[in-house]
């Protein structure tokens, strides 16, 4: 079983341009058919079109809401206001979101989604960890979700795959650290004892730098080790190999480099 994760970018390439290949970083994240794909940064408008453009069946969770500043807007407008500019504009008036894909062979049995830094989590956190003002106040910019999805093979065999994508703030990796711990709990919480887990996406920490990373590859938790970027795939219950990072030519398209971010991906006895 192959697993994937690639955070998407919104469509942009690098460096960012007015137009997004949005539907091209799908299909081409697909076109190999993996077993499992976790992306994030997807514009919300475009979670009705994921299973169109890559064949395989999808389940997104909204992460921030299409809006205009402070109004609740629609998936089509932030469809067509990005339009403008997708370089400049990105996720602000398009929202976000989270999306499992899974291929032939494989179901979607059932799909919970969590909040990874709601207030009253992050209020406790900051007592914890002694941040000041402008921490919590970076902190509470962007809502942030993690999917939990149980996939079933046609042996009746199942696995929970989490989907998560974690605060970036470069100025205390506690945040997304802490948040990722959050995830741990939340997909050891919907696997059933015995049940294999696959935990994926952009964590935005490194091992180097995560004490929860450390601790997930201990024997309590017992998943596979991360690899050196802030993406991953970690595995519990099943057989994995090592994360394997996409090179920048696997992810280039008419000479653009598709997503600041390369997808990563796991194979699983």
């Amino acid at each position: 079983m192959l697993v994937r994760t690639w955070n998407l970018f919104h469509g942009n390439a690098k460096p960012p341009e007015r137009h997004a290949f949005l539907e091209e970083m799908v299909r081409l994240a697909a076109a190999d058919r993996p077993d499992v794909l976790c992306l994030q940064e997807v514009p919300a408008w475009a979670l009705d079109r994921l299973e169109g453009w890559s064949g395989m069946s999808a389940v997104g969770a909204v992460a921030a809401r299409p809006t205009l500043g402070p109004l609740p807007s629609t998936v089509e407008i932030g469809r067509v206001l990005t339009s403008l500019n997708h370089g400049l504009l990105r996720s602000a008036f398009a929202g976000q979101a989270n999306a499992v894909l899974v291929g032939a062979g494989l179901s979607i049995r059932d799909e919970r989604c969590v909040v990874l830094n709601p207030w009253r989590f992050r209020r406790a956190q900051a007592r914890w960890l002694g941040l000041d003002v402008v921490a919590r106040l970076g902190w509470a910019k962007e809502r942030r979700v993690c999917q939990a999805v149980r996939v079933a093979a046609e042996d009746g065999s199942t696995l929970v795959v989490g989907n998560l994508h974690a605060t970036s703030y470069d100025a205390d990796q506690r945040l997304p650290d802490a948040e990722l711990l959050r995830a741990a709990w939340f997909v050891d919480a919907v696997a059933t004892p015995g049940e294999p887990v696959v935990l994926a996406g952009d964590f935005n920490v490194t091992a180097a730098r995560s004490r929860t990373l450390t601790d997930l590859a201990g024997p309590e938790w017992g998943f596979s080790a991360a690899g050196p970027g802030i993406d991953h795939v970690l595995v519990r219950g099943a057989q994995a190999g090592p994360e394997e990072t996409w090179p920048p030519e696997r992810r280039r398209v008419d000479g653009r480099l598709l997503s600041d971010h390369a997808p990563v991906e796991v194979r699983l006895a």
